[in-house]
């Protein structure tokens, strides 16, 4: 009796559940590659997959494709949509959704941005031929151009005969013009302006290196014309912070330059200025060019040379 009391007495003290002392002994390890992929979860909805082909083909696109860029943003856009859908609609996870909401934003944003930079830039239909003829050729983007003349330049125009610039009279430090105007020197007439040239690039050059000075020629207009003025102290510190558009300046007017220096002695004239010329030669058609060309073979710059052609000088005065 008293054996059967303990017993009783003792068994909720020693009698545990089986199923939670673990079978030490008749425990065997399984291989891995036998579990792993024993049963495969049924495949995803055809949304899972689209939005993965999105994903696939951006990645795929060449870099030398022109919107390249613009196609991966849109394709990874699309793609982040469709699993914005498939985890909410079909997957029901809340974290997949949240993380592709993040990439949808910022896709989304990367291809505004992209698409707002490739918008057409319109150029007003007075500079268009501008742009055409001698920006275009070199590279320079239409917004860079817009940039250039939209904020530190105006069209302005001259009735015929109407004096651009006074021999001796008129400042060259003030402004820089692209415009068909005459050029004489003493009264004598030296070359004409056409279209897309610019007026006074030897005198912008000139003011580089000397402030102060005066137009030592006479620009009067031949016909009712336009030309685009920029005011030059805004115009060089723009050109500071602009590298390629200093260089391309720097180009454009050391080529226009050249080309004034050599319409002084053009055989081709046949206008009324230059029967003027062949029957009495003017001091630059004849002496400038020589002395321009003299000063810049005998000097690494050409400033003296500059200078010699903007002042004269007074043996070719004499002369």
């Amino acid at each position: 009796g008293d054996s059967k009391m303990n017993t009783t007495a003792m068994s909720p003290l020693t009698v545990t559940p089986l199923s939670f002392i673990p079978d030490l002994k008749n425990a065997t390890l399984v291989p891995f590659n036998e579990t792993a992929c024993e049963n495969w979860k049924e495949i995803h909805h055809l949304v899972f997959h689209v939005a993965n082909t999105c994903f696939a083909v951006g990645l795929v696109i060449p870099t030398t494709l022109n919107f390249h860029m613009i196609f991966l943003r849109g394709l990874l856009t699309i793609g982040c949509a469709l699993f914005i859908i498939w985890a909410t609609l079909y997957r029901c996870a809340l974290d997949i959704m949240i993380w592709n909401s993040v990439f949808l934003v910022v896709n989304l944003l990367h291809f505004i941005y992209l698409v707002y930079k490739r918008r057409p830039i319109k150029i007003e239909k007075e500079l268009s031929s501008l742009y055409k003829r001698m920006f275009e050729p070199l590279h320079v983007p239409p917004e860079l151009f817009q940039r250039l003349t939209g904020q530190f330049c105006n069209i302005q125009s001259l009735k015929t005969g109407q004096a651009y610039a006074a021999e001796d009279k008129t400042s060259v430090d003030d402004r820089l013009s692209i415009l068909l105007m005459k050029v004489s020197y003493r009264g004598h007439f030296l070359h004409n302006i056409y279209p897309c040239a610019f007026i006074d690039s030897p005198e912008f050059r000139s003011t580089q290196m000397n402030r102060g000075e005066k137009f030592q020629v006479t620009i009067i207009a031949d016909d009712n014309c336009k030309f685009l003025c920029w005011s030059r102290e805004r115009l060089t510190y723009f050109l500071e912070s602009e590298p390629f558009l200093y260089e391309i300046f720097k180009y454009l007017i050391g080529k226009d330059i050249t080309n004034k220096l050599y319409s002084l002695n053009d055989p081709t004239l046949n206008d009324k200025a230059s029967k003027k010329i062949d029957r009495q030669p003017s001091l630059c058609s004849q002496l400038s060019v020589m002395q321009m060309r003299n000063s810049m073979a005998s000097s690494s710059d050409s400033e003296d040379g500059l200078q010699m052609f903007l002042r004269g000088t007074s043996s070719a005065s004499s002369l």
